[in-house]
């Protein structure tokens, strides 16, 4: 036995004995470990490549956060509608309420020009023009003024029927 492993390490060139780069690297790297290094390499892009589809990054976008109060007491409107429109009045979305706060919950929205209306079915619609700038948030104060009762209905005229014969007639000649 000592006669082989004496054999196989004069066939055999040990570190630094004129071996190139890719010698060694044949020496220490199977064709099992280069598969398996190459396999997770491409799980890990294709995960990160999934997660960058799902999760994109918009630079170009910010928020809009919308504070609804009646305009006398300050006190907050908690089931207002607010609707963000563009300048030709086509709906952008509908920014939901936050739970008895009386503000809308922010919304991501293009850079840009918007109109933004508010919506209450015992205060005035109130609209204005808003500008979302990328990166930042959009805080928005609306006070909502009560509308105003309805006019009494005018009162009911109650015509007296004709109390003779021929006034009928006279009605008609008149």
């Amino acid at each position: 036995m000592a006669v082989e492993d004496s054999a196989t390490d004069a066939t055999v060139p040990t570190q630094g004995e004129g071996r190139s780069l890719p010698q060694a690297l044949r020496q220490h790297i199977s064709l099992t470990r280069l598969q398996g290094v190459c396999g997770v390499t491409a799980a890990l892009l294709s995960i990160g490549g999934a997660f960058g589809y799902l999760a994109p990054i918009h630079r170009d976008r910010g928020e809009v956060l919308a504070i609804v109060q009646e305009a006398r007491s300050g006190k907050p409107v908690a089931d207002a509608t607010v609707e963000v429109l563009t300048l030709q009045d086509a709906l952008v979305t509908t920014l939901q309420p936050a739970a008895g706060v009386g503000a809308a919950k922010k919304a991501p929205m293009k850079e840009g020009t918007y109109r933004l209306r508010v919506l209450h079915p015992r205060y005035l619609t109130e609209s204005r023009q808003i500008y979302v700038l990328a990166d930042q948030t959009a805080e928005i104060r609306v006070r909502l003024a009560l509308k105003p009762p309805p006019p009494p209905p005018p009162p009911l005229v109650v015509e007296k029927p004709p109390s003779g014969p021929f006034e009928g007639l006279k009605k008609l000649f008149h």
